[in-house]
């Protein structure tokens, strides 16, 4: 087991253990922006925010983009660009391959300001979690680490019953592996913190009343 499982401070723990054991929603603070974005790997996914400058022509730049549920997003003068599984470098050299048929030399920056990433890299929250969600998978990622972005647990979930999903292909036969969260987030058992992979999704049911 690694020193990174291991360093986990008491008080993060007492802070979940408190959410695990009353309170609807953790009043945890948001959590902050992923460096992933910036990553020059970073693939780009449905549902991520771009800002795409063009130099030298603030009427083509746009700020704000969304890549829709097709992966594609549209820019003045050219519509239906391909954005999903490319990496923000990689879309700023098809945008000024787009663009040279009007504007002589584009240099394109593409940024990202929101970010969720391809669904194959993403990591998804169900059942009794205080904030389901999927988020981007980053190398390293504990069943803590998701935790913490999820806010913890509601006062109605069966923690110690919850399961990761795994697949190591889209269509292939789900793997389900054990995870006792209450026993992570109350009693510090690192045990527990389980390292994910992307495309994981751990399922949190409710308790038996």
């Amino acid at each position: 087991m690694t020193g990174r499982f291991v360093k986990i401070s008491s008080s993060l723990l007492c802070v979940l253990a408190l959410a695990a054991c009353g309170s609807p929603a953790m009043n945890m603070p948001p959590p902050a922006t992923n460096a992933a974005a910036n990553a020059s790997d970073y693939l780009l996914g449905p549902g991520d925010t771009l800002n795409v400058f063009v130099y030298r022509a603030p009427e083509l730049s746009q700020g704000d983009l969304p890549i829709r549920p097709d992966g594609r997003i549209s820019l003045p003068l050219v519509p239906d660009i391909e954005a999903a599984g490319l990496t923000p470098t990689q879309l700023a050299r098809l945008i000024e391959t787009r663009l040279k048929e009007y504007v002589r030399d584009p240099n394109v920056t593409v940024m990202v300001r929101s970010f969720v990433g391809p669904s194959s890299r993403q990591i998804r929250v169900i059942g009794e979690a205080a904030q389901p969600m999927a988020m981007p998978y980053r190398d390293g990622q504990t069943v803590l680490d998701v935790m913490i972005n999820a806010r913890g647990l509601t006062r109605y979930a069966a923690g110690n019953r919850a399961e990761i999903v795994r697949r190591s292909t889209p269509n292939g036969p789900a793997q389900v592996i054990p995870v006792r969260l209450a026993d992570l987030l109350r009693d510090g058992d690192i045990s527990q913190d389980i390292p994910m992979q992307p495309g994981d999704t751990l399922v949190i049911p409710q308790g038996w009343f």
